[in-house]
């Protein structure tokens, strides 16, 4: 995979994430890398004061470094930026922030070099994995402690895993036989502001979110059957007078699976009932508004992937380098936050059908708890039990993380996107359904 900073989707993610896909920086990308860094390198010859590249950080924007100590300067950057804790990122949410930070970087306009880009592909292609704990970011600046981690590894410090086995970051680049990177002016702060922890964690969480849906439709269906219930519900002309394109693709979806179904013509002709109950007749416009909210959360991540979240950005074409603040991750905490509402939605409609299957008051004609032989057997009764813990645990993921917020860096951090908090949320949602 060739990276120039042009849009990377969820699947070309899960490729690298997942598998062994190598990457590369794109040769169309250097020219654009290499211009911005000789803007950076003009900044410090000339003593020009630019924030990040002879500045303090933050709260700190106004103290001058001498040229002298510009190295020192990002070094003890990524040094007191990796403070974070808890559990190690996942091996899959390590390769994806580092794909995504590498893609970011090719774009030229963070003023690093291109060997220190290419590192991060090296360490992919070999697989050396830098340990990054899961908490500690509030998703501005960016994900500072996540990616500080991540650069940590590429200094040669920290630790990284390597063949599945944790070790010191020195001794895995010896073993994969590469070099860590001596950081110069900017290249520090270049690591460390950006989205790319939250974009990992939360995309292939939405990822993952999308497969679900297809299941939770065959689930349906069968409950459907099950139950001798009627897809009736589920006539296109119903959804072309109400076009939600989700709605509209899951009642094809749903009409796919039972079509020619022998249950259904078992009980055509003496069913007294006109209409089954909303967790079966609704899923159309349940399902299919989760769908909908999964794209929009796609495409939201499709534009991060290609968008410039450092700062100050290097503008080659006029040599300007602006501060601003692109790392904020609200885009993508109102983002995650929306899917985990979503998912929870769609956990409490298949946990009503789950009810309606074993629930003796519901399920007509079927057994109780659909056991062989009731009382004796409980049958499938605690399988409801659980499912209504699940969506209870879900229901609390589901408060949003982005309706908070809690000043930083002496005031100067004073509203923060609480992005990486939306983003493990998010996952848990996932990964416990």
């Amino acid at each position: 995979m060739e990276l120039s900073g042009k849009p990377l989707s969820l699947e070309q993610i899960a490729d690298v994430a997942y598998g062994r896909e190598p990457v590369q920086i794109a040769g169309s990308a250097r020219s654009r890398i290499l211009a911005s860094r000789r803007i950076i390198d003009d900044i410090v010859a000339r003593d020009t004061a630019v924030y990040g590249v002879n500045t303090g950080f933050g709260k700190l924007a106004d103290v001058r470094i001498p040229r002298a100590e510009i190295g020192a300067l990002q070094l003890n950057l990524v040094r007191s930026h990796a403070c974070g804790i808890g559990l190690p990122l996942s091996e899959s949410e390590v390769r994806a922030m580092m794909l995504l930070r590498a893609n970011v970087l090719a774009l030229g306009f963070s003023g690093i070099r291109p060997e220190v880009i290419q590192l991060l592909c090296e360490m992919l292609n070999h697989r050396v994995h830098p340990v990054v704990p899961e908490k500690g970011s509030v998703g501005a600046s960016g994900d500072l402690a996540p990616l500080a981690h991540l650069a940590l590894s590429l200094i040669g410090e920290g630790e990284a895993f390597f063949d599945g086995k944790r070790t010191d970051s020195g001794e895995a680049f010896r073993r994969a036989k590469l070099k860590p990177v001596h950081l110069e002016a900017k290249e520090g702060l270049a690591l460390l502001n950006g989205t790319q922890a939250m974009h990992a964690v939360g995309g292939l969480s939405i990822l993952r979110a999308k497969c679900l849906t297809n299941v939770a439709d065959v689930a349906g269906a069968m409950t459907l059957e099950g139950l001798r219930d009627t897809p009736a519900a589920f006539d296109p002309r119903l959804h072309d007078a109400r076009p939600h394109q989700g709605q509209k693709t899951v009642a094809a979806h749903l009409n796919s699976l039972l079509q020619d179904s022998e249950i259904r013509e078992s009980h055509r002709q003496n069913d007294p009932r006109v209409q089954d109950a909303y967790s079966v007749r609704c899923m159309p416009q349940v399902h299919g508004a989760v769908r909908d909210v999964l794209a929009h959360c796609e495409q939201i991540l499709s534009v991060e992937s290609a968008s410039a979240t450092d700062n100050p950005l290097v503008f080659i074409e006029t040599g300007d380098v602006v501060s601003g603040g692109n790392f904020h991750g609200a885009p993508l905490a109102f983002g995650f936050d929306y899917a985990a509402i979503a998912l929870t939605d769609l956990i409490n409609i298949a946990e009503r059908r789950i009810d309606r299957l074993v629930n003796p008051d519901k399920s007509e004609g079927l057994p109780a708890f659909l056991a062989r032989r009731p009382g004796v057997e409980s049958g499938f009764m605690i399988a409801q039990v659980a499912a209504a813990s699940l969506a209870n645990e879900a229901r609390v993921l589901a408060h949003p993380a982005s309706v908070d917020n809690v000043t930083t860096s002496g005031g100067k951090e004073d509203h923060v996107s609480m992005g990486m908090t939306s983003a493990l949320k998010l996952r848990s949602c996932v990964r416990t359904r």
